[in-house]
């Protein structure tokens, strides 16, 4: 691998000595591999598979997507920051929601997208994203009145997840909401998307709902909403 892949370029500029370093360096080699528009090389057997094949037309995004916005949509001049924001300030009506969008992301090739467009859409509500993990958050005390986090807590196992919880009760303010998605391991589609992601480059931990509502219960959170989806059940959580 190069001096200057995706994995390198992590591992030069963040938390060298960090225990969770190689794993995120793991995931962000995997999603700038696809931001990146490069071809996936996985064995025929994967290929066949009816999950892989609407993963390549584009049609599974659709489908297991969380919709944070339907249990807590962000409200006018609310400070809002999306954890693994991806392209999402490109994608969702941030504009209609009239709320101010921090980010930080763990792929560089998001983070420089996201930065050189975003300001152009809407220089007044896009406050930039930072290259960081999710458990090193740059960002202030009491600053969000709501922490988005969707479609990566499942790439780490739930230690990791003790860590994120209290960098997000740290960085919102008194009141302020926490929304993430964790992977439902009762869903008929969870397994075979675990194998999809595997294969991709990705490791998915499979854990039963009760354990990680036991580390929301250990790390101070109170759950104020769900909403189960096709692979994924949203949490909406307050400290």
């Amino acid at each position: 691998m190069s001096k200057n892949s995706p994995v390198n370029t992590y591992q030069t500029n963040n938390y060298s000595s960090d225990k969770w370093q190689e794993r995120i360096a793991q995931i962000a080699y995997r999603f700038n591999h696809q931001y990146q528009n490069q071809k996936f090389s996985v064995p025929e057997e994967i290929e066949a598979m009816p999950i892989f094949r609407e993963w390549i037309n584009g049609r599974l995004n659709d489908r297991i997507v969380s919709p944070f916005w339907e249990i807590a949509q962000p409200q006018k001049n609310q400070h809002c920051l999306d954890i693994g924001c991806g392209f999402s300030f490109l994608i969702y009506p941030w504009r209609d929601w009239q709320a101010f969008f921090y980010g930080q992301e763990i792929s560089n090739i998001a983070k420089d997208t996201l930065n050189s467009r975003g300001s152009q859409l809407n220089s007044k509500l896009f406050k930039g994203v930072e290259l960081g993990p999710s458990h090193h958050l740059k960002y202030p005390e009491d600053q969000f009145d709501l922490v988005i986090a969707t479609g990566f807590s499942c790439y780490f196992p739930l230690e990791y997840w003790n860590a994120v919880l209290l960098e997000v009760k740290r960085v919102l303010k008194p009141g302020g909401h926490f929304v993430f998605d964790i992977l439902n391991s009762e869903q008929p589609l969870a397994e075979d998307w675990a194998v999809l992601e595997t294969y991709l480059g990705a490791e998915v931990f499979l854990e039963p709902i009760s354990k990680w509502e036991k580390i929301i219960k250990a790390g101070g959170a109170k759950i104020v909403k769900q909403q189960l989806g096709e692979l994924f059940e949203l949490y909406r959580v307050r400290f």
